[in-house]
């Protein structure tokens, strides 16, 4: 049986969960100019620090909104599309992990949007999330990492036959992306730069993505909550149990690259937390900006 990856399913783009935000919850929806292009956002809720949420790759930050919902009850929360996804521009290539941190912190900058900041991230986006915090520590107050890819499993240490079914996958994605291009139905070549930049995504995280994240070897004392999935993935064949055992002690390991990191199991959760234990992580978020009000003084700006 033909498998795909499940970090790399190559129609994902076609089942987005579109969960609508509720009408009032939108403070501000704008586009921001970043370097070439215009990155969209949405500014939910009121108050300090601010939570910014990356996502998966290929996913939209509408399926998180139940999660953002209950967030912005009691802060402020930012949500985007990261280049070539949703109504954000396509950026330039290769779409790796510094080059969306970069992009980031510049749409923060140029849509004035002040710190402290929390940092959110899932899966691809906990990568991110990682050298966000490392390439700007000054903006970064704390960090809630979902189901972060195993760093040894980057380096190609461990599974390789994981990381082959991995590499196939993003060939074809390569392809998909390379036949919108050509087609002559614009429907079709309208998700060209879409397809084109998860293909960079997913190829990236074993090329720059991966070197980016390896060369991080501490994150001092940043507090950090990582939270990983207990349930095991089918996807993976006849090492899904051995993996996923792998993966939740890397996650375990990663939480101890901060002195003040805690890693919790989110046991009977898929990959996807926030949508199977969005409780667990709207705990995870406000023990951080608990912690970050009762240290507060004066919102830092974000330089």
């Amino acid at each position: 049986m033909k498998r795909h990856f499940a970090f790399a399913p190559a129609i994902l783009y076609l089942s987005l969960n579109l969960t609508s935000f509720g009408a009032g919850s939108v403070q501000v929806e704008n586009k921001v100019v970043v370097g070439a292009h215009r990155l969209f956002y949405q500014l939910h809720g009121k108050g300090s620090p601010l939570v910014i949420i990356d996502v998966g790759v290929g996913e939209s930050f509408q399926s998180w909104a139940p999660v953002v919902a209950a967030i912005s009850k009691t802060t402020s929360v930012l949500v985007y599309d990261r280049a070539g996804y949703g109504q954000s521009e396509m950026g330039p290539l290769p779409r790796d992990a510094k080059n969306e941190a970069a992009d980031l912190r510049a749409l923060l900058l140029n849509a004035r949007i002040p710190g402290p900041v929390v940092l959110l991230g899932h899966s691809l986006g906990a990568l991110n999330m990682q050298v966000f915090a490392h390439e700007y520590p000054d903006n970064v107050s704390a960090m809630v990492l979902l189901d972060p890819p195993p760093r040894d499993w980057l380096a190609g240490r461990s599974f390789p036959r994981l990381k082959e079914l991995f590499l196939r996958t993003v060939k074809e994605m390569t392809r998909a992306a390379e036949g919108a291009e050509r087609s002559n139905n614009e429907a079709e070549r309208s998700r060209a730069p879409f397809l084109r930049t998860i293909s960079s995504e997913h190829a990236e995280m074993f090329g720059s993505t991966a070197r980016q994240i390896l060369s991080i070897t501490s994150f001092g004392s940043l507090p950090m909550i990582v939270i990983a999935s207990g349930r095991t993935n089918p996807a993976f064949g006849e090492e899904a149990d051995a993996y996923q055992k792998f993966w939740i002690e890397e996650s375990r390991t990663l939480s101890r690259l901060s002195t003040e990191g805690e890693f919790i199991l989110a046991e009977g959760s898929s990959h996807h937390i926030h949508r199977d234990a969005p409780g667990l992580v709207l705990a995870a978020v406000n023990k951080t900006v608990r912690s970050i009000r009762e240290g507060l003084s004066q919102p830092e700006p974000i330089r």
